[in-house]
């Protein structure tokens, strides 16, 4: 996802409700989020489909280093060689 622009990135929600789609075509071009505020302050975010798509891969994948990583800590891991051979052995 690119970086906000904090001159074209930020507004507010009423000036969304108008213009709606002149905004989702801004941020489907530019590919960066839309930050939407209601009473000067910040309510929500408008994402492209595509660029929320890849945070949710990469949040799962920090999810899974996560959990691995724990799993390991916790003493439940597999070696590298004794793993590499499961694998093995189930393409066999």
């Amino acid at each position: 996802m690119r970086p906000l622009k904090l001159d074209e990135d930020i507004r507010p929600l009423s000036e969304f409700r108008a213009e709606i789609a002149s905004f989702v075509k801004h941020v489907n071009d530019t590919k960066r989020p839309l930050v939407l505020t209601q009473h000067g302050r910040g309510a929500v975010v408008v994402v492209d489909i595509t660029e929320y798509a890849a945070m949710r891969e990469r949040l799962e994948t920090i999810e899974d280093i996560a959990a691995a990583r724990a799993q390991i800590a916790a003493g439940e891991g597999v070696a590298h060689e004794e793993a590499k051979a499961q694998v093995l052995g189930r393409l066999a």
